[in-house]
C-alpha cells in the first residue's frame, strides 16, 4: 500500500513525499488506520519495520489544525537516544503541518531542565520522555496532562526489562482517564500483555514477524574463546574493507571501552558509546557515525534503542546475548527497509546454549565459519539439549524442605 491511499491530510503526504517515503511498511500499512479510527492498540513487530512513523503519522494527521498548546500527546520511551531519535522523526514529518515537540530526557545542564520545565507548564503538542525525567518534572507539580488525548509507549518490553514498571505507573497516575493508548513493542512477553491489560481499553492487536530477523541479514557464527574474539573481529573486517557502517554489540558496558581500545590498536576507526559518557559525548559519537567519520561503533543493547542509521552494513555480536529475542534485535539493525547487511557472532564455550536457543527461536541453523589458521583452533561444537522442564512438586511447606521431582521416591531416615 502507498502513503497516498491512507486517510491522511495534505500536509503530511507532502511531507512522505518530501522525504522520499511511497511505500508502507506492513507495521505501517495495519497500524495507521487504526490509530486513525481513535482505537487503542497493541503493536508488535521486529525492529526496523517502521514502527515509530506508524504512530507518528496518524497522531499528526490529528493534530492538523490544532488551535491551542495544551500537550495533546505523551510517548515514553527506555532511553534518551529513542526520545531524540522520535523527536527527530516528528520534526521531519510535521515539516508542512505547525506542531511543537520536546525530547524530555536526563544528562543535560540546567538550561534544559528550565526549556522542559517551560515546555510541561506552558504546554507542547507532543511530549517525547524517559520515564524517569518525566516523573521528576511530574512531582514538581507543574506538568499539565488535563488535555491529554494520546498515550504511546515505545520499546514497551525493553522499559520493562529495565526495571521501569513502578516509574511507570506512578506517571499514569498523572494522566487522564479518556485517552487513546499504543503500546508498541519489539516483543511479546506475558509480562507486556499484562500491562496492555491495565491501560488499555479493548485494544486491537498486530502482530507481525515475531522473533523472526529480516530476510536480508545474512547470519554466521564463529565459535571463538575469548582471546580470539578480537583476532576474529580483525580477520571479518580485512574481508569487508568496503564496509564503513558497523555496529559491535557487547553486553556490558564495561568491555566497551577494552573494544575500542583493541581495535584502535589495529588501525581501525572506532568509537564506544554508553552510559559512562556525558549526553553531549553520546550525541557527538552519533553523529561521527552518521557521518562515517567513525566507521565502527561499539555499543551494549540498552544504549543502542535509538540508534536509527540507514545502510549499517554489518552487525557483529562480540558475545551472544542473554536473551534470544535481543539477537532478533541486535541484528535487526542491519538490512532495514529491504536492504542487505551480514551479522556475526562470537560464541565461546559457555555461549552454546544461548546460540542454540536463539536457533530454535528463529527456527534456522546459523551456518559456522571456520576460525583463520593464524587464530588457531576455537571451541568444538556439541549439541546441548534444552532443559527437562517437567513440573517439580513439593512436599509440606516449612523450612529447609526440598523441590523433588514426581516419581522421585523419598529414602527412609538416615539413608
Amino acid at each position: 500500500m502507498k502513503f497516498k491511499e491512507l486517510d491522511l491530510k495534505d500536509e503530511l503526504l507532502e511531507a512522505i513525499d518530501y522525504m522520499g517515503f511511497e511505500d508502507c511498511t506492513e507495521i505501517q500499512e495495519q497500524a495507521i488506520p487504526k490509530i486513525l479510527a481513535n482505537k487503542d492498540l497493541i503493536a508488535c513487530a521486529q525492529t526496523g519495520t517502521g514502527k515509530t512513523v506508524a504512530f507518528v503519522l496518524p497522531i499528526l494527521n490529528k493534530l492538523v489544525g490544532k488551535q491551542d498548546s495544551s500537550i495533546n500527546t505523551l510517548i515514553i520511551c527506555p532511553t534518551r537516544e529513542l526520545a531524540v531519535q522520535i523527536e527527530q522523526e516528528i520534526q521531519g514529518l510535521s515539516y508542512f503541518v505547525s506542531v511543537s515537540s520536546i525530547a524530555i530526557y536526563g544528562g543535560g545542564s540546567g538550561s534544559d531542565w528550565d526549556e522542559q520545565k517551560q515546555a510541561l507548564s506552558d504546554g507542547c503538542d507532543i511530549i517525547v520522555a524517559t520515564p524517569g525525567k518525566l516523573l521528576s518534572h511530574l512531582k514538581m507539580g507543574y506538568v499539565k496532562f488535563d488535555q491529554l488525548e494520546h498515550l504511546i509507549l515505545d520499546e514497551a518490553d525493553k522499559m520493562l526489562d529495565m526495571g521501569f514498571i513502578n516509574d511507570l505507573n506512578a506517571i499514569f497516575n498523572y494522566l487522564p482517564e479518556s485517552k487513546q493508548t499504543l503500546l508498541f513493542s519489539a516483543t511479546m512477553p506475558p509480562k507486556i500483555i499484562q500491562l496492555a491489560k491495565k491501560i488499555c481499553k479493548q485494544p486491537d492487536q498486530i502482530s507481525l514477524s515475531i522473533s523472526k530477523p529480516a530476510e536480508g541479514v545474512s547470519q554466521f557464527v564463529y565459535l571463538t574463546h575469548n582471546e580470539q574474539k578480537i583476532g576474529t573481529i580483525d580477520h571479518i573486517l580485512k574481508e569487508r574493507p568496503d564496509y564503513d557502517s558497523i555496529i559491535i554489540f557487547t553486553s556490558t558496558k564495561s568491555n566497551v571501552s577494552d573494544i575500542v581500545k583493541a581495535l584502535r590498536k589495529k588501525g581501525y576507526k572506532a568509537s564506544g558509546i554508553s552510559s559512562n559518557l556525558e549526553q553531549e559525548e553520546r550525541e557527538e559519537v552519533l553523529r561521527k557515525f552518521r557521518a562515517r567519520r567513525v566507521r565502527i561503533l561499539v555499543a551494549t543493547d540498552v544504549m543502542s534503542r535509538g540508534i536509527d542509521i540507514k545502510e549499517i552494513n554489518m552487525v557483529i555480536n562480540y558475545a551472544c546475548p542473554r536473551d534470544a529475542e535481543d539477537y532478533v534485535h541486535r541484528i535487526g539493525r542491519t538490512a532495514r527497509a529491504n536492504t542487505k547487511g551480514e551479522a556475526f557472532t562470537l560464541v565461546n564455550e559457555e555461549d552454546l546454549k544461548r546460540i542454540q536457543k536463539i536457533q530454535r527461536l528463529i527456527e534456522m541453523e546459523i551456518p559456522r565459519l571456520d576460525l583463520p589458521e593464524e587464530l588457531g583452533q576455537g571451541p568444538e561444537w556439541r549439541e546441548i539439549q534444552p532443559r527437562n522442564n517437567k513440573k517439580r512438586f513439593y512436599g509440606k511447606k516449612g523450612k529447609g524442605k526440598k523441590p523433588f521431582h514426581k516419581n522421585h521416591k523419598p529414602k527412609p531416615n538416615g539413608q
